[in-house]
């Protein structure tokens, strides 16, 4: 199990990240998501050990990272976002030289970690080339490889599918799945369709802080009702303090009801729907609409989407 306790980092005067606090456990996986600048990157060289904390605390398997750094870099594996490559080595040289790094000096026990980590990346047909002839997604690729040599116990990924083509991001989201099985797998990305594909959960960051801590499933259940009836701000009055509703917004078609984190949406629109039909006012249809996770990153971070296209749900026509 990870664990950050209140995780501060300064630089001079500039604070990256302020009094973050989550915990993962083994076999979850879960994305980082936030703006440039947001403080994602710190964090993780933060969790692997990289960069110390200001103040704060991270543990892995209950081990404090800065007083058992050299047992717990053992049990890490870290995709940077800019991997440092030698581009004169072959893929198999380098992953060789880094397997050594990771200090597996068996050779027969190297030899079959490296061909594991070969496998699993689908780098055989490149594996002789030099690092200096190979595209961009093969390097990202290469980068992945040497993170999984020794069998980490917490996998962390800066941006796994940068580079990647559709078939090689595939390939790779099946790859991520499956480590999850067994490791602690946390990736930063900017894309939203890898949060969706391969994460259990989602951690938004803004300004260093932790905006968003939730399952990508409780995400999903998060909704907001469409109201048209005959009378809309007769019928705003009477609903907006109601208990479960967290904004009310006019439309032209009647009113759009943002629900609380812990409301019940049947129960909350049979609710709106008793209260306007005893009020006399006439109630022409309810409709939900749930919001993806792009959204969601908007709403977390305070800023507005470019081109938000909300998901409905099919009606309930009640006219």
């Amino acid at each position: 199990m990870l664990e950050c306790q209140s995780v501060t980092r300064r630089f001079a005067s500039f604070t990256a990240v302020d009094s973050v606090s989550f915990r993962v456990e083994p076999g979850e996986i879960v994305g980082l998501l936030g703006h440039n600048g947001a403080g994602k990157t710190t964090i993780m060289r933060m969790i692997t050990g990289a960069l110390e904390p200001s103040s704060g605390q991270v543990t892995l398997d209950g081990l404090d990272m800065q007083r058992h750094s050299l047992e717990l870099h053992a049990r890490i594996g870290y995709l940077p976002e800019q991997l440092p490559l030698y581009p004169e080595m072959t893929i198999v040289e380098y992953l060789d030289y880094c397997a050594g790094l990771r200090g597996i000096d068996n050779r027969r026990e190297r030899k079959e970690a490296v061909q594991r980590v070969v496998y699993d990346t689908q780098l055989e047909d490149k594996l002789t080339s030099p690092i200096q002839t190979l595209s961009r997604g093969y390097k990202q690729r290469v980068g992945v490889a040497q993170a999984l040599l020794n069998n980490p116990k917490l996998l962390v990924l800066d941006e796994p599918t940068n580079g990647l083509d559709p078939e090689q991001t595939r390939h790779m989201r099946d790859l991520i799945r499956r480590l999850g099985q067994s490791a602690t797998v946390i990736l930063s990305t900017h894309i939203m369709q890898e949060v969706n594909a391969v994460c259990d959960r989602v951690l938004m960051l803004q300004q260093g802080r932790l905006t968003l801590d939730e399952p990508i499933a409780e995400l999903a259940d998060r909704a907001v009702l469409h109201v048209q009836c005959g009378d809309p701000k007769r019928a705003l009055e009477r609903i907006e303090s109601m208990a479960g509703i967290d904004r009310t917004t006019l439309t032209d078609t009647g009113l759009r009801l943002a629900l609380a984190h812990t409301a019940d949406r049947r129960q909350l629109a049979a609710q709106v729907s008793r209260t306007l039909v005893n009020d006399g006012i006439d109630l022409y249809q309810i409709a939900g609409e749930q919001r993806d996770l792009e959204q969601l990153f908007f709403e977390a971070t305070d800023t507005e989407p470019r081109a938000a296209q909300p998901k409905k749900e099919a009606a309930t026509d009640v006219a």
